[in-house]
């Protein structure tokens, strides 16, 4: 009786588990069949295809100017006045900055007194000369007598065409006193103020042509080897989102000793808001390769790390991280993480999420 009670009771507890157990599964497919289904997104999608990519080798350079003018004055004196600031825009012939004339005004002045010397002392020797041709032509006095009075009046002669140059290189001092720029530029420098003692070949200012902008690069053998006066190359500007096309303008076939690297000078397109001296990255093409490339909208970043959503078969979207290349053309390289035949979500991706249904044409990329 006792054994038939034990029996009852284990047949009792097993119905019991297995109750349980049919509870759960029955509670987890309730809970599978309400989760929510991925919402339906319109999106263009990209077939992914292998393709050649061309090669470049990317160097940093710097912006400089063809036309750089370092403007002093030819006078020795105080400067009296700038007119301009750096950063200004200027025109060939503005005003500058004056120079004090004072000791120019001296030079002219002294001259000009020489002259009236020589002048007179020109006068005296005509006179003389003039009394000593008549007494020789009446035979009065003797022939050398007659030409030391010429010489006399010659040298008098040259001495006022020394004085009137004098006076006249004294007066085209003074137009120095104005400096005026040589060139349609800007104002890059500005090395003295009012008060500075200017001197010949001491800069005041320096000016640049911004319309002669270059992009100056010191690139390997290997890179120099490839690169030909007039080639297009992509160039990166410092503040600019979008490269800009330049040209290879110089090529310098000596290397530098220490470094062993080659300068190429690019010339760059008409660009507003670059100034020299800012950085900038030159691209040379090296030829091509076989790569996957998507168009750049395809490309997210989640958690810092880039990913496209890939289609299947069922038009389901998945979020695949994968290792990103060169940008080129509004297009990136995957070197990693994608496939050639899968197909990548190329719009209304931002808010995208995996599982999500996409609806919409594929074409090939």
């Amino acid at each position: 009786m006792r054994a038939n009670t034990r029996s009852r009771n284990w047949m009792l507890l097993a119905l019991g588990a297995a109750a349980l157990a049919l509870s759960a599964c029955g509670g987890k497919e309730e809970g599978r069949q309400a989760e929510p289904a991925g919402a339906t997104v319109r999106a263009e999608m990209v077939t992914v295809a292998a393709a050649p990519m061309q090669i470049s080798t990317e160097v940093p350079g710097t912006v400089i100017s063809d036309q750089q003018v370092q403007v002093s004055s030819r006078l020795m004196g105080y400067i009296r006045d700038i007119k301009v600031q750096e950063g200004e825009a200027v025109r060939k012939g503005q005003l500058l900055f004056s120079i004090d004339p004072a000791d120019v005004q001296a030079q002219i002045n002294q001259a000009r007194a020489g002259l009236a010397q020589a002048e007179a002392a020109l006068a005296g020797a005509r006179l003389n000369y003039e009394r000593y041709s008549a007494l020789y032509r009446d035979e009065s006095i003797p022939k050398a007598q007659f030409e030391q009075a010429r010489t006399q009046y010659q040298m008098a002669q040259s001495q006022v065409a020394a004085a009137r140059a004098g006076l006249n290189a004294a007066g085209a001092q003074l137009r120095y006193a104005d400096v005026r720029s040589p060139i349609d530029g800007v104002v890059v420098q500005k090395l003295g103020v009012a008060g500075d003692l200017a001197a010949p070949g001491r800069p005041i200012l320096v000016l640049e042509n911004p319309a002669a902008l270059q992009v100056q690069v010191a690139v390997s053998g290997d890179t120099y080897a490839t690169v030909k006066q007039g080639d297009p190359v992509q160039v990166r500007l410092e503040g600019r989102a979008e490269p800009v096309t330049g040209t290879v303008l110089r090529i310098l076939p000596a290397a530098d000793p220490a470094t062993h690297s080659y300068t190429i000078k690019v010339a760059l397109p008409g660009v507003s808001g670059v100034r020299s001296g800012s950085f900038a990255r030159v691209g040379f093409a090296q030829g091509t390769r076989e790569a996957i490339q998507v168009p750049r909208s395809a490309v997210l970043e989640r958690a810092g790390i880039p990913g496209v959503f890939v289609v299947d078969a069922q038009g389901i979207a998945h979020y695949r991280m994968v290792r990103t290349g060169a940008e080129t053309d509004g297009r990136v390289e995957i070197q990693a993480g994608l496939n050639p035949g899968e197909r990548v979500v190329v719009s209304n991706n931002a808010t995208l999420q995996s599982g999500d249904r996409i609806i919409g044409a594929a074409r090939h990329g």
